[in-house]
């Protein structure tokens, strides 16, 4: 068998099959060698088989066999977790073994990425679970008892009881509680050069984020890509029941954003909008709310930056100075579709710095533009927004005492701001705004922008369209984000997402219960309407955009629709008269 000619080194070019190959080390096993252990240690190596058979164990059963041109080991290296299968040699067996590194580089390339990233969900599904509902109970993932350790146990001991256990993690038995992951032995014990004898507290993750295990598993999904955690403790009241991790859920969904986070690092940027469309796809034909899924695609675009700007202190050296890349609009509100535009900015600890931010945010704003994320049309990004953080609280001061209506009409996204990168605070900037917002010149003035975009309703509540078509973000969407936006703001709330701030209108009395109901339930039908639209473009290969044609629509569709319009019209008519503005 020649190497070079199997999937996918096949299909890469001949300078990257013989970098790759001259990498592999040869060898020979008679039969009973055994690989990888189940529930082992993280695999450091990928193997091709070249003769013989290799058989993969789930337990003592048998569950497939792997023949010359096959590789092995690759679903561990990808996850980062033990193996889920043993892996032993049925006949003697002659294979290549290559290092972690060199598979890290392999995957650069599209080809061998989505040929390993297939290999995975092959394997995944080698388990025979069922694949269980994103609405289900996440602890009907729990498998076994959490294990504990004492905080003043020495790291060596919970290496060992990691090995013995056959898991990536330990919970400890502080107060309040913590986490130890065969992850924080790397990089905080190892990497570091400390002692076996370190103790488990000096180097744990504390306090622990946690959720009850009758979480729905679509939020349990999303709550780990949001933190980009691999360990997720579930629990019931004050006891912790269980430990979910990235493992147990690729097991029972072989369409996890997680495998897509954790392949954000080493992912060719191109292929990102690509890949994201898909996985929005799978969830998206799963049943899982298009709010949940803009909810989980901004997370993953929180991760992106976060390796864009990763990559640019690499290159350019330790910021001078603490800094946020922020994010603002749709990103801020963690509202994101297909179709959606950069929204950034840079905060800066100190001015004095221009030469390094202005390389840095070119870096990360063509990195978003190379990984098909278009620019922000009114120019809202950091190659041009970036100022220390006193001068972005002036900046928020100027526009809300003396506010400027076609000024705050274009800048209001800036009030759904929020950190995705970067160690600097923006907790003054927050305090800035939700002082600002008591004065009563800027909430006239925010309240007449969001009377700016109106519902098509015309002559006896029939819909006006623009050549057949409405367009839900100009008619539905923007209004209803505007208002949600005004009165959260006055109920004093800093809550950022549309269907939070409703909510915190509705509670703080600055809304009607009812109209704040009406409004949200309108919000997800409209973007859960767009975002079906959107995919069904981008099947079938079309441009991507905002407006649907009006008599597509079904007549339940058409029905929601009008209903949704009626409420933010009675909502902005209730507004235009409790602000004086007709």
């Amino acid at each position: 068998m020649r190497p070079r000619t199997i999937p996918p080194l096949q299909a890469l070019p001949k300078p990257v099959q013989e970098a790759f190959l001259a990498q592999g080390v040869e060898e020979a096993h008679p039969p009973g060698t055994r690989f990888l252990e189940q529930g082992g240690v993280p695999v450091q190596a990928l193997y091709l088989v070249l003769e013989g058979e290799v058989a993969l164990l789930d337990g003592e059963r048998e569950v497939g066999v792997l023949g010359a041109g096959e590789f092995f080991g690759f679903p561990s290296l990808l996850t980062g977790e033990p193996p889920a299968f043993s892996v032993v040699a049925k006949t003697p067996v002659r294979l290549l073994r290559f290092p972690e590194a060199a598979f890290r580089r392999l995957l650069a390339h599209p080809e061998a990425a989505r040929f390993f990233g297939q290999g995975l969900a092959e394997r995944v599904r080698l388990r025979a679970l069922p694949e269980l509902s994103l609405f289900a109970p996440v602890g009907r993932l729990v498998r076994r008892a959490p294990v504990f350790i004492a905080p003043e146990a020495p790291v060596q001991e919970a290496a060992r009881r990691m090995r013995e256990e056959g898991i990536s993690s330990l919970l400890v038995a502080s107060d309040p509680p913590g986490i130890l992951t065969d992850r924080d032995l790397r990089n905080r014990v190892l990497a570091e050069g400390l002692p076996p004898s370190t103790p488990v507290a000096a180097v744990m993750t504390a306090p622990l984020f946690a959720l009850p295990a009758d979480t729905p598993l679509y939020e349990a999904v999303a709550a780990m890509v949001e933190r980009g955690i691999h360990h997720l403790p579930l629990t019931e009241g004050t006891r912790i029941v269980g430990l979910l991790t990235h493992t147990d859920l690729l097991l029972h969904q072989a369409q996890s954003p997680l495998l897509l986070l954790r392949r954000i690092e080493r992912l060719e940027l191109t292929r990102y909008s690509a890949e994201v469309a898909h996985l929005v796809e799978g969830l998206f034909q799963k049943g899982l709310e298009a709010l949940e899924i803009g909810r989980v695609v901004a997370s993953l675009n929180d991760a992106l930056i976060r390796r864009l700007v990763k990559e640019g202190e690499a290159a350019l050296g330790p910021p001078p100075t603490p800094y946020s890349f922020m994010v603002f609009g749709s990103e801020g509100r963690r509202e994101q579709a297909l179709l959606t535009d950069q929204d950034n900015a840079l905060v800066l600890g100190e001015g004095g710095h221009e030469a390094y931010f202005q390389a840095l945010a070119e870096r990360v704003v063509g990195g978003l533009l190379e990984a098909g994320i278009p620019e922000c049309k009114g120019g809202y990004m950091a190659t041009r927004w970036r100022m220390p953080l006193t001068d972005w609280i002036a900046t928020f001061r100027r526009f809300m005492e003396t506010p400027e209506p076609q000024a705050l009409l274009e800048s209001q996204i800036f009030f759904d701001f929020r950190g995705a990168a970067g160690e600097l605070s923006l907790k003054p900037l927050e305090e800035a705004v939700l002082e600002g917002a008591k004065r009563g010149v800027f909430l006239y003035h925010l309240a007449r922008a969001s009377l700016a975009f109106h519902p098509p309703l015309g002559f006896l509540g029939r819909v006006r369209t623009e050549e057949g078509f409405v367009d839900l973000k100009r008619s539905a969407l923007a209004p209803i984000v505007a208002l949600a936006r005004l009165y959260a703001l006055l109920a004093g709330s800093a809550a950022k997402g549309t269907v939070e701030r409703l909510r915190a209108a509705a509670e703080g009395g600055t809304l009607s219960r009812e109209g704040a109901e009406r409004l949200e339930e309108a919000f997800r039908f409209f973007f859960g309407l767009r975002l079906a639209h959107q995919l069904q473009a981008f099947r079938e290969g079309k441009e991507i955009g905002n407006k649907v044609l009006w008599a597509a629509l079904s007549p339940g569709e058409r029905r929601r629709a009008l209903e949704g319009f009626r409420a933010i019209q009675e909502v902005q008519e209730s507004t235009a008269s409790r602000f004086n503005l007709r």
